[in-house]
C-alpha cells in the first residue's frame, strides 16, 4: 500500500498543497528512519550531530508544518545513516526499497552476521524487477533456518552426541 497520491490526485492539487504534502512526507520518513534504523533509534540531537546539521533543523523538519530543507541537508542526513540513494526522503518507492534493505541489515545484525559477500556480473540496475525482493526473502529464509538450527542445538542435552556423530554410541 502506498501513501503516494496518484497522478490524477496530484493534478487536482495546488502548488501549495503539493509543497505541504512533500513536507509532510519528508517529516514522516525522517521520523521513521530515526526510529527504525538498524543502529537506532536516534534522538534528534544524536542524528543532528551525526549528520552535521542542527537539531533545530531536524525538529522543524519533523514538525507538522515541516520546513524548507535543502537538498544538502537531506543528503547529509541520508549519508550519516548509510543511505546512498539520495531520493530516500523524496520518492515513495525508494523509501520502501531502502527500508526493506535496512530491515534485512537489522536482522543480519541481530543474528550476529559480520559480513556478507555479494558478487554479481550484472550491474544491479539491469537486474530483473523483483530481484532485490527475492534476494531479501532468500536471506531472511537462511536466517530463519539458522535460528531454528541454533535453537534445536541448544535444546540437546550437553552430553548427547550431535546429529553428525555416527560413531558416538
Amino acid at each position: 500500500m502506498s501513501d503516494a497520491p496518484s497522478p490524477k490526485e496530484l493534478a487536482g492539487r495546488t502548488r501549495d498543497q503539493r509543497i505541504e504534502q512533500a513536507k509532510s512526507a519528508i517529516a514522516k520518513r525522517l521520523r521513521h528512519v530515526r526510529q527504525h534504523h538498524p543502529e537506532g533509534p536516534f534522538t534528534l540531537a544524536a542524528l543532528a550531530e551525526r549528520a552535521g546539521v542542527s537539531k533545530r533543523t531536524l525538529a522543524q523538519a519533523e514538525s507538522a508544518q515541516g520546513s524548507n530543507l535543502t537538498i544538502e541537508t537531506l543528503v547529509k542526513v541520508a549519508s550519516a545513516l548509510g543511505i546512498t540513494r539520495d531520493a530516500y526522503f523524496l520518492d515513495e518507492q525508494v523509501f520502501h526499497e531502502v527500508n526493506t534493505e535496512l530491515e534485512t541489515l537489522k536482522e543480519l545484525r541481530e543474528q550476529k552476521v559480520e559480513s556478507v559477500a555479494l558478487r554479481t556480473s550484472t550491474p544491479t540496475s539491469t537486474l530483473p524487477p523483483g530481484s532485490l525482493e527475492k534476494l531479501t526473502g532468500l536471506l531472511k529464509g537462511i536466517l530463519d533456518s539458522a535460528t531454528r538450527a541454533q535453537d534445536t542445538l541448544q535444546e540437546l542435552p550437553p552430553d548427547s552426541p550431535g546429529p553428525l556423530d555416527e560413531n558416538a554410541s
